[in-house]
């Protein structure tokens, strides 16, 4: 079976737009302070613009996914083809419950600058629209509670995948700004933002195995594991293990070490070389986060070794 690279690009876009929503408004919300987040983040074009890129993979998305569930090429749009994905599955309705959230959500971006209150309604309308994602993919596969047990792990996988893009995006704003914006003051915010995450980046990675784990025991199943590396699904998921545990590596090392480095040079006044070694350390965490949507979104479109037994 070919790859259908058309729908793996807008499954990628999609995870790294709504992601990036998400997470980057939740950031804003226990990272930064009321007063801080206008100065430190430019908020409201980077969640306003990416809500609406969000909402254009979206609409190109269920095109796309009507093509490949009728067989049909994906131009011209065949408009009967997508009237019934959605008025007729659970995959339909979530689109349009994703497309009502976005839109709320870009709203809310447009004055979400220094208000906790529009910042708090993008973190919440864009983790609902980030959630509708399971139901595109195997976490809506099975019946019965095994099936909501399912589609639970894959929405709290999201959400905490979500959450740890956003930060390593807000993360990485608040590392990369001009040196001759870059005073005491955003320094040491950006300090605290570093080391702050420490607990909350604990949490997410906590979440993601579990709920990893739990999606492992239902997609691949102990009896396919001695054969993971015989099918394209099992490479590809053993990649993404592989590049998951480089950025668990790294994560380790800007908490325990690259983080209190940048906080002595901050106290010695010498802190560029720390600063530089931030943003390296951040830029290939965020290089195995792309790779790593690549891979979700390429998993996506394949059956997994459990369903074909």
């Amino acid at each position: 079976m070919e790859a259908d690279w058309p729908l793996i690009a807008v499954r990628f876009a999609l995870y790294v737009t709504l992601s990036g929503l998400f997470g980057l408004s939740a950031f804003g919300l226990y990272g930064l302070k009321v007063g801080e987040r206008g100065n430190a983040l430019a908020f409201r074009p980077w969640l306003f613009g990416t809500g609406l890129l969000a909402l254009l993979f979206s609409g190109i998305a269920v095109a796309l996914l009507a093509a490949a569930m009728a067989g049909a090429p994906p131009w011209p749009i065949d408009r009967e083809a997508v009237g019934m994905l959605l008025s007729d599955s659970a995959t339909g309705t979530a689109w349009k419950v994703r497309m009502i959230a976005l839109l709320v959500a870009s709203i809310a971006a447009l004055i979400a600058a220094r208000r906790t209150m529009p910042l708090g309604l993008v973190a919440i309308f864009s983790g609902v629209a980030l959630a509708t994602l399971a139901w595109t993919g195997h976490g809506a596969m099975d019946e019965g509670a095994t099936g909501w047990v399912h589609l639970a792990a894959d929405i709290l996988h999201l959400l905490s995948a979500g959450a740890w893009v956003g930060a390593l995006l807000g993360l990485g704003l608040l590392v990369t700004r001009p040196a001759r914006r870059t005073d005491a003051a955003h320094l040491a915010l950006t300090y605290r933002a570093l080391h702050g995450f420490g607990l909350t980046g604990t949490i997410v990675v906590g979440t993601i195995v579990i709920t990893g784990l739990i999606n492992a025991w239902l997609l691949v199943g102990l009896g396919n594991l001695p054969t993971l590396g015989t099918t394209v699904y099992g490479r590809l998921l053993i990649a993404k293990l592989v590049l998951l545990g480089g950025m668990l590596g790294l994560a380790s090392l800007n908490r325990f070490r690259f983080t209190p480095a940048f906080e002595r040079s901050v106290s010695a006044g010498d802190y560029k070389g720390a600063l530089r070694t931030l943003r390296t350390s951040l830029a290939v965490e965020a290089s195995c986060v792309v790779a790593i949507l690549v891979l979700v979104g390429w998993l996506g479109t394949l059956e997994p070794p459990a369903s074909a037994m």
